[in-house]
């Protein structure tokens, strides 16, 4: 792999900043060296090699094999829709948690999951980017690109179990080519119980201290041929090219650490005028919004404990996003960022007037990239209620009206997302709804978001959607719950036999059926498409200005001796740091270790500290073993580190300098969460669940020796 040279500029944007790709790590190897790695650098750009070849990508969290039978290690968190997906009230394993005695009893984990092994990335900036395309624009441009990346991945999925993405990078300036084995038979084998893996839940997200026992434990299996194949009871483990090692020398404050993993999506490079209207407009709106969701959610479900697992990780996301958005916001409020960001961008502008040929190249996108994104904020600020209110049914048939009008074209030209390699997942997607839809709270949440759409002035209202869905402007919340309940009294949608037909069935039948979501989706379907279309216009004129924007931005830094690190966008990434405390609020200091005894001190019996009453016991009983520390004279639970990480980043192991396994990343801290807009070298942290207290609480509380063997750690 090679990494275009416009970004091998020398020198670090800041110690412990940066979510380096693989192939630029030359770049910094001094720096990793300087703060510790005992590995070769170079030894990390191999994907194929340890210790990379153990990490992957459960497709929104990141995970890793330690064991040479498949075994997968990630956070609760992570795999809490499987854990819900297996419950019910009567064997609640979201409470109680889940042991596999034997392969036999390893349970699927929820449809669609996925284990990607990443094995190649390839630089195919030039074959998407070609002349021919560059000199296209709006909307052409847009799909020229899409026609170009399907392309590269349907060469790349030739070979059978491989799933292929082709992924932008700075703005899409850059786009490369990810290689992934994708293995579809996963098994949930091991999850600590509800409070232990969630233990302080919302009260103590974002928080320090912590003494959360975020970690679980998947398996990959494949056919009998040792190709990934769909769940069969006559499948093996997988047998994984590399797996990580548990740590053999204790971790001590001040040691070198290094997060491998798949980070989210960060917003460093963002311009100005995203911050501002994110910062000014969207943010405060989206945490009034999922606040009301939620309780709107609590309301509904309460004493009714199934509709409460059903909706269990709607809950853990929905609460998880609302606390981030929280502290981003707060710590924006009176903050500097924005006049920083405008003056960075102010000192790129007069570097780029400086120079005749600068100005050529930038000067033209640099002047109209505000106007662009102005008018797309725009679009968002009209569509901001319209998108909450609608009806989760009504998105499901529009998805499938989609995917019919799609069948009937070449797989080549269908849309991305919508050709045959999606169709497992989709059919996926159809079948957990089951599990995770729950009728009473989605109308109740319905009508809350409808009645505040239908109360805006008629030009802000979409004519042809409330004519689909038999609504009119200004409309009570008594009369928008009686339309909203008749809706859900005559669809059909909730069937899951029903809803896996209509993948099926022709666009004429979609056309004749009397469903009124399936109706609605169908009179909907012309202004959905043009929507679309304008969409891409738009979006095809802003990534090419965005894209030189971001090719000056490189540029300029270069000049100052800076590499610049893209923005996380959910691949392959590695940060390193100490392990560190930090000084607290208001004169408090964070020390960097918390201990067994927090969690006794936290336990009040209820709520989101209520320790199981085994854990409490063996904590009492004091027998540590070779999990216990000396100074601590107790078991690490949690530690802070100087790990430049975000959401997505959840399960990624923390390898100490010999690339060992010491603890599993799951969070940061609230006043550091504004670090995916503006880093902020003295504030962030990211949490981990200590590599020992996971042995600990396997060991004595929940007796999961036999996967402490199979690690190798006993």
């Amino acid at each position: 792999m090679r990494w275009a040279p416009l970004t091998l500029a020398i020198g670090l944007a800041h110690a412990n900043e940066g979510m380096w790709m693989p192939a630029q790590l030359p770049v910094i190897a001094k720096d990793l060296k300087a703060t510790g790695l005992a590995l070769d650098p170079a030894k990390l750009t191999q994907l194929t090699q340890f210790p990379m070849g153990a990490i992957v990508s459960l497709g929104g969290c990141t995970a890793s094999f330690v064991s040479p039978q498949g075994l997968v290690v990630t956070n609760h968190h992570c795999a809490y829709g499987s854990i819900q997906f297996n419950s019910n009230p009567q064997r609640d394993l979201l409470k109680n948690g889940f042991l596999a005695a034997s392969f036999a009893e390893e349970l699927p984990a929820a449809p669609g999951s996925r284990v990607l092994v990443t094995e190649a990335v390839r630089d195919v900036t030039a074959e998407v980017l070609t002349p021919a395309v560059k000199a296209l624009q709006g909307k052409a441009r847009v799909d020229a690109i899409e026609a170009r990346q399907k392309a590269l991945v349907a060469e790349c999925e030739n070979a059978q179990g491989y799933r292929c993405n082709v992924v932008s990078f700075y703005g899409g300036l850059q786009y490369q080519l990810f290689t992934q084995l994708e293995i579809r038979d996963v098994r949930l084998v091991h999850a600590p119980a509800d409070m232990v893996g969630r233990f302080g839940g919302d009260t103590d997200n974002w928080i320090w201290p912590r003494h959360t026992g975020d970690y679980s434990f998947y398996r990959a299996y494949v056919g009998p041929d040792g190709k990934p194949a769909d769940f069969n009871a006559a499948n093996k483990p997988y047998t994984p090219k590399h797996h990580l090692k548990l740590a053999s020398s204790p971790l001590n404050e001040g040691d070198f650490v290094m997060v491998t993993g798949y980070p989210g999506r960060t917003s460093r490079h963002a311009l100005p005028a995203e911050v501002d209207f994110t910062f000014g407009w969207l943010r405060p709106r989206n945490i009034q919004a999922f606040g009301d969701w939620l309780d709107i959610i609590k309301r509904e479900t309460t004493g009714r404990r199934d509709a409460e697992i059903k909706l269990a990780n709607t809950v853990a996301g929905l609460g998880n996003a609302h606390k981030n958005w929280e502290g981003q916001q707060a710590s924006y409020e009176g903050s500097d960022i924005l006049a920083r960001k405008q003056a960075q961008h102010e000192a790129l502008k007069a570097w780029v007037q400086a120079d005749a040929k600068r100005q050529a190249e930038f000067g033209a996108s640099l002047a109209r990239i505000d106007a662009l994104l102005a008018e797309g904020q725009a679009q968002s600020k009209r569509d901001f209620l319209l998108s909450l209110s609608a009806p989760a049914l009504l998105g499901t048939a529009r998805d499938l009206l989609q995917n019919a009008h799609q069948r009937a074209l070449p797989d080549a030209e269908r849309k991305a997302g919508f050709q045959d390699r999606d169709l497992p997942r989709r059919k996926a997607g159809l079948e957990a709804f089951e599990r995770r839809f729950d009728a009473q709270t989605e109308k109740a949440k319905v009508v809350h978001f409808l009645t505040q759409y239908l109360a805006q002035p008629a030009e802000l209202l979409n004519a042809g959607y409330l004519q689909a869905l038999g609504l009119q402007a200004g409309m009570s919340a008594e009369a928008v719950k009686a339309r909203v309940e008749a809706l859900h009294a005559q669809t059909q949608l909730t069937d899951k036999a029903e809803r896996l037909a209509w993948l099926s069935r022709t666009p004429a039948e979609f056309a004749q059926s009397s469903d009124p979501f399936i109706a609605a989706a169908v009179a909907l379907y012309a202004d959905d498409q043009a929507r679309e279309a304008r969409a891409k216009e738009l979006a095809g004129q802003v990534q090419q200005a965005y894209a030189d924007v971001m090719k000056a931005r490189i540029a300029h830094k270069a000049s100052q001796g800076q590499a610049v690190y893209p923005d996380a966008n959910g691949t392959l990434r590695v940060s390193f740091g100490k392990v560190a405390g930090r000084e607290g609020p208001d004169g408090s200091v964070w020390t960097a270790f918390t201990t067994l005894r927090g969690i006794t001190a936290k336990h009040q019996g209820k709520g989101d500290f209520d320790a199981p009453a085994e854990q409490r016991a063996a904590i009492q009983k004091g027998e540590f073993g070779p999990y216990g520390v000396k100074s601590l004279n107790s078991v690490p639970v949690n530690f802070l580190a100087t790990l430049d990480t975000t959401g997505g980043n959840s399960g990624s192991p923390v390898l100490n300098r010999k690339a060992e396994l010491v603890g599993l990343l799951f969070d940061g801290t609230l006043d550091a969460v504004i670090s995916d807009w503006d880093f902020n070298p003295k504030t962030t942290r990211s949490i981990v669940v200590d590599a020992r207290y996971m042995q600990w609480q396997m060991r004595y509380v929940d007796k999961a020796d036999r996967l402490l063997k199979e690690m190798g750690a006993l």
